[in-house]
């Protein structure tokens, strides 16, 4: 995993060579990363321990820089789900003695 880190930043490096920006723009693009990661992480920790599957999916599929992140953590994972409703005729089950 840091690999693939060390290898990110460093073709990110390689980039703002080639453009010619600072180094502050690199800065904000890290601490977004970062921001975005730890929203992200803490997020798909909430559905998974929820049980929201569908969410889980979603919030590991897409990348909002933490927005829908922030919106699952504090609106969302909050709201009840409905509970499945009984069928009418269905007979109570009896305990084996």
């Amino acid at each position: 995993m840091f690999e693939s880190i060390s290898n990110m930043l460093e073709s990110m490096q390689e980039m703002m060579i080639q453009l010619g920006s600072s180094k502050w723009l690199m800065v904000a693009i890290v601490l977004t990363l970062i921001w975005s990661y730890a929203w992200k992480l803490f997020a798909l920790w909430t559905a998974a321990r929820k049980k929201a599957w569908v969410w889980f999916v979603i919030l590991a599929l897409v990348n909002t820089v933490g927005i829908l992140e922030i919106l699952y953590i504090f609106v969302f994972s909050k709201m009840k789900t409905p509970e499945p409703e009984k069928s009418v005729g269905a007979k109570p089950k009896r305990k084996k003695k």
